[in-house]
């Protein structure tokens, strides 16, 4: 796979990442909003370690983008 390709690939995936931690915290907002109250506790684990996992892969291609500060300040 030549070198132009890699980077697109691991663009795809840190890109997707992002998609997938954002939309996480919509999921929970919504479920707030919804409830008038937090998400059940258990769903927030879960979704803590959800956003754990698609960091470790979004840093794995792109380190240092700042996603991890950003995910930061949904806590």
């Amino acid at each position: 796979m030549e070198h132009e390709e890699r980077e697109m690939l691991a663009d795809l995936i840190w890109l997707q990442a992002v998609i997938a931690t954002e939309l996480i915290q919509i999921t929970e907002n919504t479920s707030s909003l919804l409830r008038k109250a937090p998400p059940p506790q258990t769903c927030i684990e879960q979704h803590q370690r959800l956003r754990e996992h698609a960091l470790a892969i979004a840093e794995r291609y792109r380190p240092g983008s700042g996603l991890r500060e950003h995910l930061a300040g949904h806590a």
